[in-house]
């Protein structure tokens, strides 16, 4: 252990240390870039956790990086922005990588064909989900030899609310065959 932050290896135990004000220095030194979930990590529901903001501009302070992601796909990378900015954050689109980003740019990597009728299923959270959008899915999948099925996130469930519990996404590939 060196200044009070351990280099562990796989074979390496890893024990959790109090932080202190040198070992927070020494972290905040060693570390150029910072990696936030969003959903839990910087708001719940559409109110900002606290301390984040604070958190957030001392890192932006000591020249940072900071990346947003989220597993959750319902928001383009706009929409993401617009949400930091109504909870008081100033977090630019480039900023932020969310699953339904990477389906998009998973897409682009493969250069899918834009001419094809249906080549691709993708499945995020859609909590208007019903019989038909599965069918028509399942129809695409089985009528379109080659076409992708691509699953934006692997959630059992979501919380809308501390008190609502729904299924998540992870359940829609199960109904939707491959």
């Amino acid at each position: 252990m060196d200044g009070g932050i351990s280099n562990s290896t796989t074979e390496d135990k890893m024990s959790c240390q109090r932080l202190t004000p040198q070992t927070t220095a020494n972290l905040l030194d060693s570390v150029d870039a910072f990696l936030f979930d969003c959903d839990g990590v910087i708001w719940k529901g559409d109110a900002l956790i606290d301390g984040v903001s604070d958190t957030l501009d001392t890192l932006r302070a000591l020249g940072k990086k900071l990346v947003f992601v989220t597993n959750n796909s319902t928001k383009s990378r706009r929409q993401y922005a617009k949400k930091f900015h109504s909870v008081g954050i100033s977090v630019s689109e480039d900023e932020i990588f969310s699953s339904s980003f990477a389906a998009a740019m998973y897409l682009k990597v493969i250069d899918f064909p834009k001419e094809k009728k249906v080549g691709a299923v993708v499945v995020g959270l859609d909590q208007y989900i019903n019989y038909y959008k599965l069918q028509y899915a399942t129809l695409c999948i089985r009528e379109n030899p080659g076409c992708l099925f691509i699953a934006t996130n692997q959630d059992a469930v979501g919380h809308l609310t501390d008190l609502q519990e729904w299924p998540g996404q992870k359940s829609l590939p199960y109904v939707t065959p491959s």
